[in-house]
């Protein structure tokens, strides 16, 4: 398995790929309103079929009929399907082996031509007047009628060429059509404007039929889904970009990785493994679609190329504050870069100061601030630690993660300080309140009576000493949190919070 997907272009949404969102509109709105009904009422008549008295007169008949079939076709997958359809009539799965002749055309068209059961047989009668009462029961043939018909009788029916293009196999099988023809489609919208786009892609979906048409003509089964027109958007693709390098996101089997290449070289490569698919003997795949896509869909382009200018979309440029972003973005790196590699040489000090600068740059970067305390704190009264502390304290407490890391360094701070910490009241209080959010009640009280004996609050005091104290009372520290009455009769007597504490307290 080979994909490779541009990287090139971005869907632009102020002036939206209207029509490729249209075709991926109706290919899943005739799936999911036409197809997948007719599915379900299948699977309901199998179930009905098996309580009948024709699965004994009908399924024999079948198996034989496939065997002999297959014993005619040059084709592995013809003799494994028959074989598996045998094992299936020896283990009595009638729903499945019904499901299976349904949609085996050349044998039901016969069946109910009395091709297979003749007049004249003994079973005739009792088949006839069974088949008559179930067949008016059974769905309508949507997907049969206007799926592409390989069989070697098959009439002649060019509109099919079109119709089956918007018609899937499975769900599975139209996301992944979907997800290919957005990617490609877009782009190309963008370059042809809506109209030409559109044309190209029925066109290209043509195409590929006819080519499919051609080469599996007489092969029997039926050719469904997207996939055609979409590879021939992928031969317009590359032929738009021709000697461009382009991007591409690839996979081969397992292995996966992002390569620049030409891309007009894509289109060897894709037309080379689906040649190889199909000479492999790839089963319920119509590799020779998308080879007739893909060569379709590059002389389209070439054609259109030659009468008039296409301008191949290219990746927008970043916005000036992108590119002032992704400079800071750089500059931090080479900053980080340079303190790891003095932090190799033990040169904690220097690196404290690269960490510091980093951290003008990214004031809130968990990941810089963190190293900066770590790289200072061999430096215990330098400017450098207290610093590093004090902007980790001043971060906001909304986040879990800037609380957490602000009670760590807290803890690292008070044991290593010198002389003394440095915090001023605005800072403390911010500490408090992280330290209550994370429920760490011991040090938050510490700190908010440091706080209180301040000789200017900050502003927000009491709203600081309101959070810690309802965080007391839910988490049942009754006793503590009336511990703080005398203290807020002291600095804030005329508070609601003042009063609220004290009626609990006489409660």
């Amino acid at each position: 398995m080979f994909i490779a997907i541009p990287l090139e272009t971005r869907p632009s949404w102020r002036s939206p790929p209207w029509v490729t969102l249209l075709l991926i509109a109706i290919n899943c709105w005739v799936y999911i309103g036409w197809q997948m009904p007719e599915e379900r009422a299948v699977g309901r008549m199998s179930e009905q079929y098996v309580q009948t008295t024709l699965p004994a007169l009908e399924l024999p008949v079948y198996v034989k009929d496939v065997q002999a079939r297959a014993g005619q076709s040059r084709r592995r997958r013809d003799r494994d399907r028959a074989d598996l359809l045998a094992q299936a009539l020896k283990a009595r799965a009638y729903s499945a082996l019904y499901q299976a002749m349904w949609h085996d055309n050349d044998f039901r068209s016969r069946l109910l031509a009395n091709e297979v059961i003749r007049p004249g047989s003994p079973q005739y009668a009792a088949w006839r007047a069974e088949r008559d009462r179930f067949t008016p029961r059974e769905p309508d043939r949507f997907t049969e009628r206007w799926s592409q018909d390989h069989d070697a009788d098959a009439p002649f029916r060019p509109i099919t060429w079109l119709t089956n293009t918007f018609l899937h196999g499975s769900l599975g099988h139209l996301v992944g059509n979907m997800v290919f023809l957005f990617l490609f489609g877009f782009t190309l919208e963008m370059a042809l404007g809506r109209g030409l786009y559109l044309v190209c892609y029925l066109l290209g979906g043509i195409g590929a039929s006819a080519f499919a048409a051609w080469m599996y003509a007489g092969m029997g089964g039926l050719g469904l889904g997207a996939s055609g027109a979409v590879s021939a958007l992928m031969g317009m693709y590359v032929v738009l970009y021709r000697l461009r390098r382009i991007p591409f996101f690839y996979m081969f089997f397992f292995y996966f990785n992002y390569a620049r290449w030409p891309a007009l070289v894509m289109l060897p490569v894709w037309m080379a493994f689906e040649l190889l698919q199909h000479l492999l003997g790839g089963a319920q795949v119509a590799y020779m679609a998308h080879l007739g896509g893909l060569a379709t869909g590059a002389v389209l382009m070439a054609l259109v190329m030659q009468v008039r200018r296409v301008h191949a979309p290219t990746a927008a440029a970043p916005s000036p504050a992108d590119a002032q972003q992704a400079e800071r973005h750089g500059e931090i790196k080479q900053l980080a870069d340079k303190a790891r590699a003095l932090t190799r040489s033990l040169r904690f000090g220097d690196a404290a100061q690269v960490w510091q600068r980093a951290a003008r740059l990214a004031p809130t970067d968990l990941a810089v601030l963190r190293a900066w305390f770590d790289s200072a704190r061999h430096d215990p009264a330098s400017d450098s630690f207290h610093a590093a502390a004090r902007q980790i304290f001043k971060l906001s407490t909304r986040h879990a993660a800037h609380r957490q890391l602000q009670v760590e360094s807290y803890r690292v701070y008070l044991d290593r300080a010198r002389p003394a910490i440095r915090i001023g009241p605005s800072t403390l209080q911010q500490l408090v309140r992280g330290f209550v959010l994370e429920g760490e009640f011991k040090d938050a009280e510490q700190l908010a009576r440091a706080l209180a004996g301040s000789s200017a609050l900050p502003e927000g005091w009491v709203d600081t000493m309101d959070l810690l104290i309802n965080a007391l009372l839910k988490s049942g520290r009754t006793q503590q949190a009336q511990a703080w009455l005398p203290v807020l009769e002291q600095c804030a007597p005329n508070e609601a919070l003042t009063r609220r504490l004290a009626a609990h307290a006489s409660a």
